[in-house]
């Protein structure tokens, strides 16, 4: 299986991984990356299977937590990056990231989660959400509806009338993941094995330091998320003792779910202040 992967900066640079929410492309970091770039970070960017230009597996039930993050170590290896300064995640990315974290110890220095979920709903003994969604893009065949739907979740009616430009740029984007990319990774967003709450901990002793981000009006993911920043809290605790890193849950101002696109200048704005200390 092929993955699509994109990398800025010099070789010499410290390297930062971003990875991305479900059903967007490498593109969607497009504002985050000349910005990362003028700080002196290498970016690297890559796809979720079916997204962009990456495959997908054989059978879209297989794909898991683990696998994902399995499939970002190969990409490490082949860009022959050892270990990553950080790891910018969102939603899907950022769970990703805290199963890569919590499995290929201290190759990722600095961890940084935005709004995602903390387990599957199975898990969480919640509706499965994620069912209708996949029910409605299999009798379509395509992804318009999902598009506009998401979309109108993630960002509201108003902010996208206000940005017309934006939306746009997001309907392009998300046009380029198929069908089968969403199955895919909804099969891991839906899996018994999916429950970060079991590994943020370990995720958290094997980093420096952590950041946890969420968008203001995201409010639905809040429990969740400050669930994982004591988790990963704790593990930081049990690694460093008394001289562990403070983990704070903190606002992107006037952000949804994708919180560095609607609160792109509030985003980079926590995000340099955390940098600029480690």
């Amino acid at each position: 299986m092929s993955y699509a992967i994109d990398t800025w900066g010099v070789d010499d640079a410290p390297p930062i991984l971003l990875s991305n929410p479900l059903g967007t492309t490498l593109a969607v970091w497009d504002h985050v990356v000349p910005q990362l770039l003028a700080m002196g970070f290498n970016v690297l960017r890559y796809d979720h299977p079916g997204h962009g230009e990456s495959d997908v597996p054989q059978d879209l039930s297989s794909t898991t937590f683990e696998s994902l993050a399995d499939d970002v170590h190969h990409l490490l290896r082949h860009l022959s990056v050892p270990i990553l300064f950080a790891w910018i995640g969102v939603s899907l990315g950022a769970a990703t990231s805290i199963v890569f974290t919590m499995k290929y110890p201290r190759m990722v220095e600095n961890l940084i989660v935005c709004d995602t979920i903390s387990c599957s709903p199975i898990n969480e003994g919640a509706v499965d959400y994620f069912q209708p969604r996949l029910d409605a893009i299999r009798k379509a065949g395509n992804l318009d509806a999902y598009i506009g739907e998401t979309l109108n979740r993630w960002f509201g009616r108003p902010w996208l009338d206000a940005n017309p430009n934006e939306e746009i740029r997001m309907r392009d984007l998300m046009h380029d993941v198929s069908v089968a990319g969403i199955v895919t990774c909804c099969s891991a967003l839906r899996s018994q094995s999916f429950d970060l709450r079991g590994w943020a901990s370990a995720a958290g002793g094997h980093v420096n330091h952590a950041q946890l981000l969420i968008g203001q009006k995201d409010t639905a993911l809040r429990q969740s998320m400050e669930e994982l920043r004591r988790d990963i809290e704790g593990g930081l605790r049990n690694k460093t003792g008394d001289n562990y890193q403070v983990v704070f849950l903190e606002d992107v101002e006037n952000a949804g779910h994708v919180c560095f696109i609607d609160g792109l200048d509030s985003f980079m704005h926590r995000l340099r202040d955390f940098l600029q200390i480690l």
